[in-house]
């Protein structure tokens, strides 16, 4: 994975986390790779893959079952969707809009574009 410096490693791990989840790589209750496996994997530091999965373990997105690992909780995946779409409709969006108006696209030529897009 390639690291950008907008945010910590960590955040960034979990994002991605959340993403595989999003995605129905991991659903509700399905285990998750371990802290270990998963620093190994993404190349980072043990201690950095502990802060991100202590992070969405606080957030109830996933938990930890004693000796078996960590696990997806049930309703992950909406509490996911709903937080992102409150993030993207206050963060990003008004920023998109702002430049549409600047550079004059219509919701029309935007609707377009995402139709060829299908």
């Amino acid at each position: 994975m390639i690291f950008n410096s907008d945010k910590p490693i960590y955040v960034q791990m979990a994002d991605r986390l959340c993403d595989e989840i999003l995605a129905g790589t991991y659903k509700d209750d399905d285990r998750i790779p371990s802290v270990r496996e998963y620093a190994v994997l993404l190349e980072v530091n043990t201690n950095t893959a502990v802060k991100a999965y202590d992070e969405l373990a606080r957030a109830n997105i996933i938990y930890n079952k004693r000796g078996l690992g960590y696990f997806v909780t049930k309703g992950a995946k909406k509490q996911i969707l709903k937080e992102r779409k409150l993030v993207f409709m206050k963060e990003r969006l008004p920023e998109l809009f702002r430049q549409m108006q600047l550079l004059g696209i219509t919701l029309e030529d935007v609707k377009e574009v995402y139709d060829m897009q299908q």
